[in-house]
């Protein structure tokens, strides 16, 4: 099979096509024909070494895949060879095959492409566990999505709004800012030219935020803090920016604000929670109330070329590549 090979931490380049041997399933396993994976801003902070999971090299990068089982080990029961399946933070996604746990694999239902669940179900589940369990967003609360524009982010402020929330959307450009603003957020906040910590305050006529949904990290933690009203919530899930900075109780307790530093893994510690939490995703986007945004998807080759992209901020929603 071809793959993305990773030799060595560095920049894109380091991203190599090449042959890797065929992958066979052993017991509880199953084998994958992929056809959409998933590319994270994960994935290049792993490409760079800075990434909380740093595998050993040579190692094939990417967290999410989807594709059709074509062979199962034994004492597999609940998956058949001809399904059409995914799975979310598992090492080794940027291949044309992939071995799975079979207990680790989410069926895809019909009506859902191969491109929404190959390149959104990581980010559908991460926002399903950030709005249902970080924190439980409701009618009565303002929400402050960082990088409204981004993959998460996208689905963080139609998911939000549907749930009845007041929707507060920062990005870093006018046309991100006309993808926020088309996708339902009250206010749409452009950080590289605006103060997005003063114009919440304002909106909210100086109550703050309820709750922070931050991927971003170093570079807006002082201005969530800020932007946040009393006993608000911030949620960090990401650090894009640079890891966020120690964490003085003095300033949390300024607001008696709550922290969650949050990751997928711990909000799927189970078959039954990871099929919850998919299934939700997928319904919502089978009802049309989510719409993932799968703004570009690129040859498996190209992988490199992705990752440039991402870094450079010149991708909305969700990036994939296609096998």
């Amino acid at each position: 099979m071809k793959a993305i090979q990773l030799h060595a931490y560095g920049g894109p380049e380091v991203l190599q096509y090449e042959d890797a041997a065929d992958l066979t399933p052993g017991p509880g396993e199953v084998l994958i024909e992929q056809s959409v994976i998933g590319v994270n801003f994960a994935d290049v902070m792993m490409r760079e070494g800075k990434y909380f999971l740093k595998p050993d090299l040579p190692a094939i990068p990417g967290l999410e895949g989807t594709g059709v089982v074509t062979a199962v080990g034994g004492s597999v029961e609940s998956i058949s060879a001809g399904q059409r399946v995914g799975y979310v933070m598992s090492l080794g996604a940027y291949a044309e095959q992939k071995v799975q746990p079979a207990d680790n694999v989410i069926p895809i239902p019909d009506g859902i492409s191969d491109e929404v669940a190959g390149s959104s179900l990581l980010r559908g589940m991460t926002a399903q566990y950030l709005l249902k369990s970080s924190y439980a967003v409701s009618e009565q609360d303002t929400v402050l999505v960082h990088s409204a524009a981004g993959g998460v982010g996208t689905l963080l402020v139609q998911w939000a709004k549907h749930l009845g929330a007041t929707v507060i959307g920062t990005v870093s450009s006018d046309a991100k800012a006309d993808v926020a603003t088309r996708l339902g957020c009250d206010l749409v906040i452009n950080y590289s030219d605006q103060d997005f910590a003063k114009e919440v305050r304002s909106f909210t006529n100086d109550k703050g935020a309820t709750v922070v949904y931050d991927a971003v990290g170093e570079s807006t933690y002082k201005g969530n803090i800020e932007a946040l009203g009393i006993r608000g919530y911030l949620v960090n899930y990401g650090a894009s920016s640079g890891p966020l900075p120690p964490i003085d109780a003095t300033q949390i307790n300024s607001k008696s604000l709550f922290f969650n530093k949050s990751s997928l893994p711990h909000y799927t510690l189970t078959p039954a929670e990871r099929a919850e939490r998919a299934q939700e995703f997928f319904n919502l986007v089978a009802q049309g109330v989510l719409t993932p945004e799968v703004s570009h998807i690129y040859p498996l080759a190209n992988a490199a070329q992705a990752h440039i992209d991402i870094a450079s901020r010149k991708t909305t929603g969700s990036v994939a590549l296609r096998v």
